[in-house]
């Protein structure tokens, strides 16, 4: 009976994860009616098992095949940090001409950063595609395809098809996690087809995102950290960690 209370605990810590975005130690406790420590064992199992990543007090839940965070969510979640992040990746921008700007809410930001000059946008982004649209100088192809509607952004045969003809000179590229180990990695694998493919057809990527999703695996890999030029986070990722990604080739700018 013990076992089945605990997997009734932990499946109520992970809804509550999803849905809020992070749990508390202290108030799981006084929620479920049990002590802090038995909290933090399940938290363990569940970090364990891949579900949730742990922080100070607490944890957050982690993004799989099974659950994924809307748009909206993360456009509430580490802001300050995401804004930083998007400055300095948009510095890396250099002479390139095309550029390939991927969904989510940093790569917004990113587009949202670029300095006013021409440029070609590519990207599968509706919001993104939105942003730049006002940007005289910026010319913007929103890549055809079926919408899902968690991120507002294309995939399937039609999204990848039309990326395939392309040459871009810097793809900025986003992750639900990114681990020496695995490399990057997103829930959904449509998703992961229409990154791939832009890793694919970019003379230079960069990844750009907040120290949580460093450690995070999730289910679809769509690139290797050799295949980036360059790493940008932030000083929330320590400097000893950083370091261990760099040594598989990108640069790692930490802001």
């Amino acid at each position: 009976m013990a076992t089945s209370s605990a997997e009734e605990r932990q499946r109520e810590i992970v809804r509550v994860a999803r849905a809020t975005g992070s749990v508390d130690v202290t108030a799981l406790a006084a929620e479920l009616g049990v002590a802090r420590e038995t909290v933090r064992r399940d938290l363990r199992a569940l970090e364990e098992h891949g579900l949730v990543r742990r922080t100070h007090g607490g944890a957050y839940p982690v993004e799989s095949a099974g659950f994924e965070t809307t748009l909206a969510f993360r456009a509430t979640s580490h802001v300050p940090e995401k804004r930083r992040v998007a400055a300095a990746a948009a510095e890396l921008l250099g002479d390139a001409e095309t550029v390939f700007v991927d969904e989510g809410f940093t790569p917004q930001l990113i587009a949202e950063a670029l300095p006013d000059r021409p440029l070609t946008v590519v990207t599968a982004s509706l919001p993104v595609a939105g942003a730049l649209a006002q940007n005289d100088n910026a010319s913007v192809l929103l890549l055809g395809g079926r919408v899902r509607s968690g991120t507002l952004a294309t995939v399937d045969h039609w999204t990848t098809k039309m990326l395939s003809g392309f040459v871009i000179d810097l793809a900025f590229i986003g992750a639900n996690g990114i681990s020496r180990e695995h490399g990057l990695t997103t829930p959904d694998p449509a998703v992961s087809e229409v990154k791939a493919q832009a890793v694919r057809a970019a003379r230079r990527v960069v990844f750009a995102g907040v120290h949580t999703k460093f450690g995070a695996v999730s289910f679809c890999r769509f690139a290797e950290v050799g295949a980036l030029e360059a790493i940008v986070t932030s000083t929330l990722l320590p400097a000893s960690e950083a370091h261990r990604y760099s040594l598989l080739g990108p640069q790692v700018i930490r802001v």
